[in-house]
Parts: structure tokens; sequence; C-alpha cells
């Protein structure tokens, strides 16, 4: 396998794990099913883009990685979700590790929020978060272990403005993250958030990494330079390995020191 991160760690008791990763095809998700894969987990990921997802497949094959299963999956279809995570028992028989990473930061003003609008938002980026972890927990009782890792983000604690509902939600992730940990603890299935901030994605170069945009994040954060979708998937990696048993109930920020 070529591996072009082997300076950083190899967790053992990652290789041969079921992880499930919700929005895996772009971004921050890209990495992850990357990372896993680089681990020897079996990774199944959840996604609408299927050309995007199909070449991702195609790319960590050929590094000799277990070929990730891709699922076209609406996450705001519960049923659907439910659906996807059933083919995943059916196949591996468990799942290890749930990574609830798939959102729509989509900019909008306060006059532009409608119930409608209100319903899509929160169902994109904080329901099914929810649901999830509820379609994975009959497998992880019966293991008696897991780890689940749940994306929020710094734009509620800076805060950031124009992206209120999406806000709420990251907020409310932080929220649910740690009830399910205290509720969750008796199953040792550990519960945690991953709070990135400027992270550079392909999207976020598209939409909004402008010059100006860029100089307003390097004066803000310490460390004086691009973040990166590895920066968040390298720390995932460690909360879903048996290296952070002891860790659940935790919110750890991933932003070059904004906050």
């Amino acid at each position: 396998m070529q591996d072009g991160n082997a300076q950083f760690a190899r967790y053992p008791s990652l290789e041969g794990r079921v992880v499930v990763i919700t929005g895996g095809a772009t971004g921050i998700g890209e990495s992850l099913v990357t990372h896993f894969a680089r681990q020897g987990s079996r990774v199944a990921f959840l996604d609408i883009q299927d050309e995007p997802a199909r070449r991702l497949v195609e790319e960590v094959t050929a590094e000799g990685c277990l070929t990730p299963s891709y699922m076209h999956c609406d996450l705001t279809d519960v049923t659907a979700l439910r659906s996807a995570v059933a083919q995943v028992l059916a196949a591996w028989g468990t799942v290890d590790v749930l990574v609830n990473n798939a959102a729509n930061d989509q900019r909008h003003t306060l006059e532009e929020v409608t119930p409608d609008y209100w319903d899509r938002s929160i169902g994109t980026n904080l329901r099914p978060q929810f649901f999830m972890v509820q379609a994975v927990l009959p497998a992880m009782r019966k293991a008696g272990r897991g780890s689940i890792v749940n994306m929020s983000s710094i734009s509620w604690m800076i805060p950031s403005t124009g992206a209120a509902l999406y806000i709420t939600a990251k907020a409310a992730v932080i929220g649910l993250t740690r009830t399910l940990a205290h509720e969750l603890a008796p199953n040792n299935i550990r519960v945690n958030a991953v709070l990135p901030g400027a992270i550079v994605t392909e999207r976020q170069k598209r939409l909004w990494y402008t010059p100006e945009y860029k100089a307003e994040i390097m004066a803000s954060q310490a460390l004086k330079r691009d973040l990166l979708p590895e920066d968040v998937a390298r720390l995932v990696l460690f909360l879903a390995a048996d290296d952070s048993s002891a860790i659940t109930n935790q919110s750890y920020i991933v932003d070059g020191g904004w906050v």
C-alpha cells in the first residue's frame, strides 16, 4: 500500500474495524474515507454525490487499501438512512465506528428562512446525526463497544454570521454528543465531537475562500497556515481507535488556535 502519510500514526486497533462515514464523497469526508482505509478499516460511506464517490473508491482501491463501500443515500430520508446501515450490517455484521460528518453550510439571511427552509436545514445538519446513532446502536451494544464521532464546528463559538441555521445545528451537536456519551457509556460506547475551523476544502475554495476571507482567517488563527481536511481526519482516527478508550463526552477543536 502506498501511503504518503507514513510519518503519521498507525492504529492497529482500527485494522479490520467497520467504519461508517456520512458525507464521505468530498471534503473532510473524502479525507476520512481515505485515512480509515489506509488504517486497514472496512469503510462504508454514505453520500448523494455519485461521481466523486466513484472516483474516491477507485483512488483508494488503487492504493492497495480494502475497497470502500459507497452507498447512495439521502440522509434527510430516515428510511433510506436505516436501509443503508442495514446493508452494512448484512455485509459486515457490525459497526465499530460511526463518523457523523455530513452537513451543508449554506449561507442565508434571516429574512430568507421559512419554516420549510428551517426543516430542510435541520434535517440535513442535525437530524441525521441522531438517527444514524439510533441505527448503529443495536450492533454496538451487542459488541459491547463502539466509537461515535459527531462533527460540529467552531462557527457557533466565534460566533459566525450569515448561516444561522447551520450554526444552530452545530451548537446542538455538542448537546447531543454530551447526553449520548452518558447514556451510552454503560455499553462501552464512546461519543465525542470534533469542531473544525476554516478547513480548506474544494467546496470552500470554490464558493468562499477569497483572498479577503483568507486574510481574515490568518488574522484570527494562531497558526498562520491553511488547515486541510487531513488535519481533521487524523484527530478522528485517534478518537476512533482504542488509544482513546478512556475518552468520551469531549469536544476537540481543530482550528489552528482561532478560538
